[in-house]
């Protein structure tokens, strides 16, 4: 009756055991287990929230090819290096880097083009410690070339075109809310940001220069003693060209 009764209390103890195990297994499941909705993000409605401009930091290069058997620059390659240099002036955020091209028998010629780019820089008002000269080795199978490029700020936005969802309706109850679609805007921001002549004047306006003094204290003392402000115009037939209409 002993070896049955030990016997007896031990099964139920394992049982015990796997009930307690199981139980356990069961909470940390249940842990878990989120019964809170995950929030969808906010649509939105606003085309300028959806298609944000942002202002990003690109190159602008020039390349100046190089002959084998020619030394300087073509009159074309000089207007552009010159129209380079005096977008440089307008829009740099950076010195000037030119990547020469060494080896290949055009060591010559490069040195013949570089005098003349160095020559069109200065003479556009390009300090000489902004311009940066690195070498490299050109491939065999392409033509060298002389590039040079400088940093700027740009506006972009888009992609355009994506499409995340119909526009008619559809078995998602979404697509019955009144709400513009995705697209919609994208296009007409990405215009304004390739249109807009400085990127800088869609964050904040620029600085007003202080007005000319001299000239508004003509205009001001014309005005005090009754003259017209504007200037002396003697009378409407002045500058006629004809008596056609008369």
């Amino acid at each position: 009756m002993t070896a049955l009764h030990t016997a007896i209390v031990q099964r139920h103890t394992r049982t015990a055991l796997r009930i307690v195990a199981a139980a356990g297994l069961a909470a940390m499941l249940a842990g878990c287990y989120q019964t809170q909705k995950v929030a969808e993000p906010v649509y939105p409605t606003d085309y300028r929230d959806r298609h944000p401009i942002t202002l990003k930091e690109r190159e602008r290069t020039v390349e100046v090819f190089v002959g084998r058997n020619r030394g300087g620059l073509t009159p074309s390659q000089s207007a552009d290096v010159l129209s380079f240099a005096q977008q440089w002036r307008r829009e740099a955020m950076s010195g000037i880097i030119v990547d020469v091209p060494q080896g290949g028998g055009i060591d010559r010629a490069v040195a013949d083009s570089m005098r003349e780019v160095h020559s069109i820089l200065a003479a556009s008002g390009v300090p000489r410690n902004a311009v940066y000269v690195r070498k490299y080795k050109p491939l065999p199978a392409s033509l060298a070339s002389i590039k040079l490029n400088y940093s700027k700020l740009t506006a972009e936005a888009g992609p355009c075109g994506k499409w995340p969802a119909d526009l008619g309706p559809s078995i998602d109850s979404k697509d019955f809310d009144n709400r513009p679609y995705w697209n919609l805007g994208c296009a007409t921001q990405r215009n304004l940001a390739a249109m807009v002549d400085n990127p800088a004047d869609l964050v904040q306006p620029r600085g007003e220069s202080p007005p000319y003094a001299g000239r508004r204290s003509i205009v001001l003392d014309k005005y005090r003693k009754g003259d017209n402000p504007s200037g002396s115009y003697d009378g409407y037939d002045k500058g006629k060209i004809s008596d056609l209409g008369k």
